[in-house]
This record gives structure tokens, sequence and C-alpha cells, in this order.
């Protein structure tokens, strides 16, 4: 089935030029990165709230934007474009209902009607007549959603649309997310700096570094192969290791990393399969030698020598060289270890926590060619 939607841009943008090309078909795709990456600056090219310098941007067929590029100059407004598009704010008017928010898009006879019906897909009707500021956070995204869906879009764009919410009702508008892309055949373009709603919501992941797509495909497999230290580094997963299951029980898994056992929580995985598996910096913790050992801390506990420490106003972060010739990274508020000489040189003791590690993917699985190019 030929893409969807395909985007090929240039636009300069204060300190860097973003370059993005990319294409969609009715999947949810991740667009992952770090802040000022140019994520959400690639939404609001697609969606017609910025204008590209140059490219192409063209939905089944349709051309959106055209510039600098064979044939006629095309610019399309963003209200005929059959996009829709979720703030992070969700950017409801404070002064009117849920139902009067939804309705807004909507023209001719019936409109309150279809608004209504998308409030009750949106489990919402109930509270059509309440105001934004009587709504929960989940609440008002389902608002935000429902009005987004009212222009009968092909595309529907979210930036952030997990981020202030808690856990389970993240994990609700996920699941409904999910219904609707497949219900609606949708391409869904969603920004987020998040690993656990790319996890959870992405079937295929973009990483964007510095305003260009540096590797694009299925979610498991970017983690599992950084193309390069740029998209390592976007992904936030410095401490990302190839190890082998050397025992698998229903009590957990041993891995041998280069000749390190760790231990960690269990994963249905044979023994001899080799895995890829990370730990967050913020989940390595420095022993003090002279305390007794919590029982978070007992296992996986390392040797290293202290390579290099960055202080912060807030957070510093610590490289230490293991005996197996690795390097991991350990990051701490700034009031942590106050006792303890962590300058270069010195020899530490770690812990891996064992609940920390995370199997990103079964690297035994054939692997698919990497879309580098979108």
């Amino acid at each position: 089935m030929p893409p969807l939607l395909t985007v090929d841009i240039e636009k300069r943008l204060g300190g860097f030029s973003l370059q993005v090309s990319l294409h969609a078909s009715p999947e949810v795709m991740v667009l992952f990165g770090p802040s000022g990456a140019g994520k959400t600056q690639t939404l609001h090219a697609i969606a017609g709230l910025t204008r590209p310098d140059a490219g192409e941007i063209a939905l089944d067929g349709r051309v959106l934007f055209r510039r600098g590029r064979p044939g006629p100059a095309v610019w399309v407004p963003a209200h005929q474009r059959r996009i829709g598009y979720v703030f992070q704010d969700y950017a409801l008017f404070p002064h009117m209902t849920a139902l009067e928010n939804v309705a807004y898009p909507l023209r001719g006879r019936g409109a309150r009607q279809k608004a209504l019906a998308l409030l009750e897909r949106m489990h919402l009707a109930h509270l059509a007549h309440r105001y934004p500021a009587e709504l929960s956070g989940g609440q008002q995204q389902r608002v935000a959603i429902a009005r987004a869906l009212a222009v009968q879009p092909q595309v529907l764009l979210l930036d952030e649309p997990f981020s202030a919410l808690d856990i389970p009702v993240r994990e609700r508008l996920q699941g409904e997310l999910l219904a609707l892309q497949r219900d609606l055949g949708l391409v869904v373009l969603l920004v987020t700096h998040d690993l656990q709603d790319a996890f959870a919501v992405g079937h295929r992941l973009a990483v964007i570094y510095q305003g260009q797509v540096v590797q694009v495909g299925p979610v498991e497999e970017v983690f599992q192969r950084p193309a390069n230290a740029e998209v390592a580094h976007a992904l936030g997963i410095g401490n990302l290791f190839t190890a082998q299951v050397v025992s698998s029980t229903a009590e957990g898994l041993v891995l041998d990393w280069d000749g390190l056992l760790l231990e960690a929580p269990p994963h249905p995985l044979p023994v001899g399969h080799e895995v890829t598996a990370y730990i967050r910096p913020e989940e390595v913790k420095v022993l003090y030698p002279d305390r007794p050992l919590a029982s978070a801390v007992r296992h996986n506990i390392v040797a290293g020598c202290v390579v290099r420490r960055r202080p912060g106003p807030q957070v510093h972060t610590l490289q230490v060289a293991l005996e197996n010739g690795e390097t991991v990274e350990a990051r701490f508020p700034a009031y942590s270890y106050i006792p303890l000489d962590l300058s270069p040189g010195k020899k530490v003791l770690l812990s891996l926590r064992r609940e920390a590690i995370v199997i990103v993917q079964r690297a035994g699985r054939t692997r698919k060619a990497l879309d580098l190019h979108g």
C-alpha cells in the first residue's frame, strides 16, 4: 500500500535548519527526539500553520505544499487540508462548552448532533455542557481529540498528548487512541519525549535530531539497533547494551554482558538468546562501602572507576568504566553522595538495579531493513 502522507521539507529555524523527509501510511508514527529538535515545527508544517522554505507535502496524492520543486508552487490553507491537530495545551476555547468546542469546526445543519456523536465516541456525552475549566486533564484531552475529528481528517497530529496525565488516565487514553486509529484508518503523527509512550502506541518511530530525521523504523527495531550515536543520544538510552541469556526462570533472567553477569526481571527468553537491554542512568546507584545494602540495590553490584563527573545545579552525571571494559552513566540529584569522593580516577561500587533493567527487544528476531529516509 503506498504511503498516504509524504513530507519532504526544508525550513530555516533560528540556529538550525529543519530538513525532514518521511512518509506515513495509516498507522501511529511517533516523532521522537530531544526538546528543540524540530518535532513540533514538523507538525506545524504538515498542518499548514507554518510555511516551509522549500519542499513538498502531499496527502493521498494531493499536493498540499510545494515550493522550489518541479511543478507549480502550491499552498493549501490549513482549514482545507483535512488534517486534525491536538495541541499540547489542548487549546480549547474557555468560554465554550465541550459541545460548542467540538461543534466549532463544523458548518451547516446538524453540527451539534455531529459534535454530540463525537463526544459520545470519546465517552464524554454526559459532560457536553461543561466548560474546559470544569473538566479534568484527561477529559479536556478527549474533547480536543473529538474537535480534531470533527473535520473528518485523514491525518491526526498530536503534540505531547499524554504529558500532563497521570498513569491510569494515560494508559486509558493510549488504548482509545489506538482504537481510533484502527477504526478510522487514520495516519497519526504523535510527538513525545517519553519512551513508554512510544512503546505503548507507536507502530513506527521517526527519530528527529537537530532538525533532521536520522532514523525511521518499527519502534522496537529502532531501540534495538540505533543507527548511530546521534540516534542513541536522541533516544536518551546511553546505557544500552547487548547481552546473552545464560539463565531464564520464572524468578528472572541472568544476562552475560561481556563477562559481567547481571540479573534482570523475568522475560520469556530462551537460554543462549542475545538481547538488547538498557538501564536508565537514574537507576544506576552508587553504593556507600560502609553502609548496609537496601533490598533494592543488593543485586548487580559491580566495581568501576570514575572516568568523568559532570556537576550541574540540580543533577550530577557520572561516567564509570566497568571491569568488563564497558562504560555506564549514573545520574543523581546534586545533594546525593556528598560524603563520597567521586572525582575521576576513584574506585566506586555501583548497583545496576535489577528491576530497572529493561529488555528492549529479542535481538534474535529477523531484522528488517531500517528505513533511514522515511
